[in-house]
């Protein structure tokens, strides 16, 4: 985590360029606070109006875009025999891998957006998509619409409340950042806990989707 200060240091150098570059690079799964970036600059363009919101919010949303993209196609290229040699040593183990896989084929869509705003599957989304071979078009797709609504989450909202409260930007910021850590841990215990529901259940992880289910029977 870095200081207020060195977050508004950055924007004040390097303007929007910095949150785009640290945005994509955090999604790139780099240890990076892409969003505290965001709420600062956020923060930073309504209280004092020498940014303007909403080139911060295209710029936090292009990062994201870009980052996620490009994570997207290393995992393609790497694919699972990669990550079954490496993952482990994240914590990714073979039995994590396979819900991995067969999440994503059901539930891709839905992963990458709400992912977006969870700090981990943040990180490392992209990555496990294309390893896990989810369609580029439905990817892409979930890409945009998470990456410009998680943009537009945090910057509209912060924005507004640096306008309303100039004088309180400090605490806003801190209010903001435990909201945001909060609603994290909620959906890292919520994933928890469906994962242990499916790991629970082996049968359910081979058992193939439907779709699969039907061309392999015509």
């Amino acid at each position: 985590m870095l200081h207020t200060h060195v977050l508004i240091g950055l924007l004040h150098a390097y303007g929007y360029f910095a949150l785009a570059l640290v945005v994509g690079l955090e999604s790139l799964g780099l240890p990076l606070p892409g969003e505290g970036l965001l709420i600062a600059a956020a923060l930073f363009a309504g209280s004092t109006h020498e940014m303007n919101p909403y080139l911060v919010i295209a710029a936090a949303a292009l990062g994201a875009i870009a980052g996620q993209a490009i994570g997207f196609w290393i995992g393609l290229g790497l694919g699972t025999r990669a990550l079954r040699r490496w993952g482990p040593r994240f914590g990714l183990s073979v039995r994590r891998l396979a819900l991995g896989r067969l999440l994503f084929r059901r539930h891709g869509v839905k992963l990458v957006i709400v992912g977006r705003f969870i700090i981990v599957v943040r990180t490392i989304g992209a990555l496990l998509a294309g390893a896990n071979a989810m369609p580029a078009g439905s990817f892409m797709l979930a890409n945009v619409v998470g990456s410009v609504a998680w943009a537009c989450t945090y910057g509209i909202l912060v924005s507004e409340l640096g306008k309303s409260m100039k004088h309180m930007a400090g605490p806003i910021g801190v209010a903001v950042g435990v909201a945001a850590a909060l609603l994290a841990f909620i959906g890292w215990l919520l994933m928890r806990r469906q994962e242990k529901r499916m790991m629970g259940n082996p049968a359910r992880l081979r058992r193939p989707p439907a779709a699969e289910v039907g061309s392999s029977a015509g």
